[in-house]
């Protein structure tokens, strides 16, 4: 089984709602997610967005860079004794999804990959294993791409954002 980074945009409202009623919140994911499911919407027009398995080397690459908002992992805690996967969700404010999308915007992939060595990764343990191979690095870069029009879309609404790994 894979861990997938997932993200989900909500509005103050929903927020507010999902941090009340977890339950509500985790059915109202699983809505989105069937209903993208059939739609494919591109990740400006998206609700819900996922790295797939680029989260991790994404997650790597924006510690290395410092980045001001972790986007990978969300930073506020809820629902803290449900499991989504791989541990309990987190989420993102409107104002932090505003910041993350301006870094997001500012900062290249070509910028995060400067200077590193694949076999840092593979020392760092970052999943999935398997960095040697040449070329790895460019693999998160759609995934990066995608992320970015997520959280500019995200911020140009107002919106907060779900955060977990399944």
């Amino acid at each position: 089984m894979s861990m997938i980074g997932e993200y989900l945009r909500v509005t103050a409202a929903e927020l507010d709602r999902a941090i009340q009623d977890p339950d509500w919140a985790l059915d109202f994911v699983e809505e989105v997610q069937d209903a993208e499911e059939k739609t494919e919407p591109a990740p400006a027009e998206a609700r819900h967005f996922s790295t797939y398995k680029v989260w991790d080397v994404l997650r790597f690459l924006l510690a290395r860079a410092e980045f001001p908002v972790n986007v990978i992992h969300g930073e506020e805690p809820f629902a803290e004794d449900e499991d989504w996967g791989y541990g309990p969700p987190r989420y993102l404010r409107p104002e932090r999804v505003r910041l993350a999308a301006e870094a997001l915007r500012a900062t290249s992939y070509a910028q995060l990959i400067s200077g590193v060595n694949p076999a840092e990764l593979t020392s760092a343990e970052v999943y999935p294993l398997g960095w040697s191979e040449p070329g790895t690095l460019e693999w998160g870069r759609p995934w990066y791409d995608d992320l970015t029009q997520f959280f500019e879309a995200a911020a140009r609404a107002g919106d907060a954002m779900l955060v977990w790994l399944d």
